[in-house]
């Protein structure tokens, strides 16, 4: 991905993560941080692939996978000045069966 995207108000922001282990073996995450602020989960993929979204972005986030190439993808539609942040994606700390 480009270190800079810009998206305009009421477009979709589509960013992807590859990942070097396997995304069916660890929840991944997506993380924003507004400039000056706080860290904000988003939500998360689990190893299923069932996902977890925040009450923040419930209605405009999807994350979805590509378990072959280990590619965990991030989907948020009608953005707004808001959604200016540093996105993240992170794996849990916990390994799953």
């Amino acid at each position: 991905q480009p270190a800079s995207l810009t998206v305009q108000p009421g477009q979709a922001l589509s960013i992807s993560c590859q990942v070097s282990y396997s995304v069916t073996s660890y929840y991944t995450h997506w993380i924003r941080q507004p400039a000056g602020k706080a860290l904000e989960w988003m939500g998360a993929i689990w190893t299923g692939g069932g996902t977890a979204y925040a009450n923040s972005v419930q209605g405009r986030i999807e994350i979805t996978r590509d378990t072959s190439k280990n590619l965990v993808n991030l989907r948020l539609s009608t953005m707004k000045p808001e959604d200016s942040a540093v996105y993240y994606c992170a794996r849990d700390s916990q390994w799953l069966m």
